[in-house]
């Protein structure tokens, strides 16, 4: 014990002795005596709490001065859940673009999305914004993913990986349950603007003929989605009545459900949505 803490422990063990022999004094006057206690606890209490060893401060999470959102406690019960929940649909979508119209993007909540997709067994996920935010920070959305699919799936990560086909080296993931795209507005007309461009050239070069450009051809010469089926479901995020600019080509037949936020979104909005999906009729533009 330190210096100090043994000085002020012999002086309460004074101030407790005097305390004592005032009390014996008054016992024959019982009205004094409960005076007397009641005084005692009146003068002890400080001391003691004073003398009480200092517990560690509360912790307090936060970071860029905003307070930081805890998981909820049911995260490994819904781990459970998830895979079961993608089977129970009647259908469940190939491929799922998650389109954010809204002008402040949330990397932590569009990770949890494409999280639960894979949970599910969605194979293809897009994620885009019209201002091209997230695909500018491709590295940050990619970080952040995997830190919530360690936090979401837990020891039942390694069940479900993904390639990232922003990334250079198209092989760092090998038999891949899903892939995930980062897209922006360059994405869309632009690239339907290239590709008219690159079939004129061949045009010129003899290597086609303007007959041959049909769907199949338009689909081949887009870089933007190669490799990727046309989008089932699009869940578009935010109060604008727009995919703005979202793969223009490629959602005509696509189902298109939209959503106030993706920001603090719950797994039960998620599913609710894919549910919604299940349940539609698709006409395919009968």
């Amino acid at each position: 014990m330190s210096g100090a803490g043994g000085l002020a422990w012999r002086a309460l063990h004074a101030l407790l002795r005097a305390l004592l022999c005032l009390q014996r004094a008054l016992l024959a006057a019982p009205r004094a005596a409960a005076a007397v206690v009641a005084a005692s606890c009146a003068l002890l209490a400080p001391a003691a709490l004073a003398l009480r060893p200092a517990g560690p401060a509360p912790r307090r999470e936060c970071g860029g001065g905003r307070t930081r959102r805890r998981r909820p406690r049911g995260a490994a019960l819904g781990r459970q859940r998830w895979r079961p929940d993608g089977r129970a649909l009647r259908k469940l979508p190939v491929h799922v673009g998650l389109v954010v119209t809204e002008e402040e993007p949330s990397y932590a909540d569009m990770a949890s999305l494409v999280v639960w997709c894979m949970a599910v067994g969605i194979s293809y996920v897009s994620v885009y914004d019209h201002n091209g935010i997230f695909k500018r920070n491709n590295s940050r959305l990619m970080d952040e993913i995997l830190k919530q699919q360690q936090e979401l799936l837990g020891l039942d990560c390694s069940k479900y990986t993904m390639e990232f086909a922003n990334q250079e080296k198209a092989d760092q993931v090998l038999n891949c349950q899903s892939t995930l795209k980062v897209l922006s507005p360059e994405d869309g007309k632009a690239d339907i603007i290239k590709a008219a461009q690159n079939f004129c050239q061949l045009v010129a070069q003899q290597q086609r003929t303007y007959t041959d450009l049909d769907v199949n051809e338009l689909d081949n010469l887009l870089s933007s989605t190669n490799g990727f089926p046309d989008p089932d479901l699009v869940l578009k995020f935010g109060p604008v009545d727009s995919t703005l600019g979202f793969l223009p080509w490629h959602i005509r037949l696509t189902e298109i459900i939209s959503l106030p936020s993706h920001q603090n979104i719950s797994y039960e909005d998620f599913f609710s949505a894919l549910h919604r999906y299940a349940a539609c009729e698709q006409r395919w533009g009968k």
